[in-house]
């Protein structure tokens, strides 16, 4: 059996790469991570929360079984099951920033009409605002439906370009990632973050695997990242293949 490469790292996005879609992850997706991390060293880079992560990934002892877990894009790191590091888009924005864009975008999604509206349409992070038009508190089935009207009709696309004509000194950066919302976060504060706490840890080769790496996507910036390896994936039955052909043939 082939020892631990300890020079090599694999960073993985979690929604649409390890798990469908705000799902969690499947046994067969839980065997192999087992397995990769015997091989090589394992990460999570989620542009989710600590609390999301764990429940998709089955539990808060996702910090034990990955070296690293990057919740809201690395912006909260967690290495070997401690706390690492934590940013805060308060401090970094100031409340008078913060609050002109919270209410201009609540104002600008009280004037959309979409097939179902519920409820937490801004979820304040630690180091981002997501901003959700369905309303986070959607049903799958609505969240779903909101994914197939949003690749008609643009919801999210139309609502970032708004944004960023509306806020075009506030130095933000918007990600669409997943079915229903997209991240707002301080330039700089993408998936890339999480790299700065890698860099002195001695890897020589390091992997990212995400669905969302075109432009516009939350994988994007990670991927095109000269200092990664980066790998575009359709499923977590994808993400498998390519690492098996990459790891284990």
């Amino acid at each position: 059996m082939a020892s631990l490469d300890t020079s090599t790292l694999c960073l993985f996005d979690v929604d649409g790469t390890l798990t469908a879609s705000r799902k969690q992850v499947l046994p067969d997706m839980e065997a192999f991570l087992e397995k990769l991390s015997q091989r090589v060293v394992v990460g999570l880079v989620g542009g989710s929360d600590l609390k999301k992560i764990a429940e998709q990934m089955k539990g808060m002892e996702v910090l034990n079984k990955f070296k690293y877990v990057f919740s809201e894009n690395g912006l909260v790191a967690h290495k070997d099951g401690k706390l690492l590091a934590i940013e805060n888009i308060h401090k970094a924005m100031g409340e008078e920033k913060l609050q002109s864009f919270i209410n201009y975008a609540l104002g600008y999604m009280s004037k959309i009409k979409l097939p179902a509206k519920r409820g937490t349409f801004i979820e304040f992070r630690s180091g981002l605002i997501n901003v959700c038009p369905v309303g986070r508190s959607c049903s799958q089935e609505e969240r779903d439906q909101f994914a197939e009207y949003d690749k008609e009709h643009k919801i999210r696309e139309k609502f970032v370009a708004d944004l960023r004509n509306q806020f075009p000194d506030h130095g933000l950066v918007y990600s669409i990632g997943g079915q229903i919302s997209f991240d707002v976060f301080p330039e700089g504060w993408d998936k890339r973050y999480c790299l700065r706490h890698v860099e002195n840890d001695g890897y020589k080769t390091i992997h990212f695997f995400g669905d969302k790496t075109a432009k516009g996507g939350n994988d994007h910036e990670i991927f095109e990242d000269s200092r990664t390896i980066g790998h575009t994936v359709t499923s977590p039955a994808d993400t498998i293949q390519q690492l098996e052909q990459l790891f284990f043939q």
